[in-house]
């Protein structure tokens, strides 16, 4: 569902279109959307179509009306309420000021891998991860603020080094291209008596506020992450899907699909876990050849 919606950002697309690619009917193919994606089907659609006008904008001199028709909405005015809602300023304001936004990026999926029965495991069977989703997307350059340790390689030694209002601190941050997250720094980013296991908010290049005490800012150039995503799971038993996920990209070869590993270009990073959207981690990589 999430390719054929991908393909058909500029086409009128219904609930019947995305069960028909489904194969199922169309409250059962709404509802499994929501389940996996924690996002309605029109409301992903949507989302898609916006940071697709949001490029659009960007790179061409089109009109905003255009644009608007371009990806289906009905009206200049429709348009504009949809796209200043999901991105906090109006088309227009977003052109003239060359402003930086959250944007949306659609799902590509590279590879849908089932994991081993191997073992046995609390989880109950309708719990199991049982596939990872794997997309690469590229981080353009931007700037990462971040709070560092002392020794901490995981998220937990962190919290014990650092305690847990870290993460209150980056949430507020208002200029944050994308929601903060937990980083393995690569050598050349890890500070003397510093740790591995930082957290951290990427931030446009044009940052320019004041530098909370105590956190550190840093440019980071741009990159390409291939990011693993399992499968939704209970709360409770979130170690054991993270573990999973962990076990799966141990195993995963990137040379498949033209990519190779590239520890040194970027940070390695883990999404806050949540349980309806699966465990999140994403790794830097570049292109063979």
């Amino acid at each position: 569902m999430r390719a054929f919606i991908d393909a058909h950002l500029r086409k009128p697309v219904t609930l019947r279109d995305l069960a028909n690619a489904a194969g199922y009917s169309p409250f059962h193919a709404a509802r499994l959307f929501k389940e996996v994606t924690g996002q309605t089907p029109f409301d992903y659609l949507r989302a898609a179509r916006l940071s697709g006008a949001a490029a659009r904008l960007r790179e061409s001199g089109d009109t905003i009306t255009s644009v608007a028709f371009d990806f289906v909405f009905s009206s200049h005015a429709g348009f504009t309420r949809a796209f200043t809602r999901q991105f906090g300023l109006a088309p227009r304001a977003y052109r003239e000021q060359n402003a930086t936004l959250r944007r949306f990026l659609p799902i590509r999926v590279l590879i849908n891998q089932d994991f081993p029965r191997k073992g046995t495991t609390n989880m109950d069977d309708s719990n199991k991860t049982k596939a990872i989703f794997v997309q690469v997307v590229e981080r353009p350059a931007r700037k990462l603020l971040l709070k560092r340790g002392i020794n901490a390689q995981d998220y937990y030694a962190f919290c014990e080094e650092v305690g847990c209002d870290v993460w209150d601190v980056l949430c507020g941050v208002r200029e944050a291209l994308y929601e903060p997250v937990g980083l393995w720094l690569p050598e050349h980013l890890i500070l003397p008596g510093t740790s591995k296991y930082v957290q951290g908010v990427e931030l446009p290049l044009d940052y320019s506020q004041p530098v909370p005490e105590g956190y550190d800012l840093m440019d980071l150039p741009s990159c390409n992450m291939m990011v693993f995503q399992g499968e939704p799971y209970n709360d409770d038993v979130y170690e054991e899907a993270i573990g999973q996920v962990w076990e799966q990209i141990k195993r995963f070869d990137p040379t498949l699909y033209g990519y190779q590993w590239a520890p040194e270009a970027a940070p390695r990073f883990q999404l806050e876990p949540r349980g309806y959207r699966g465990y999140i981690e994403a790794w830097p990589v570049e292109p063979i050849g």
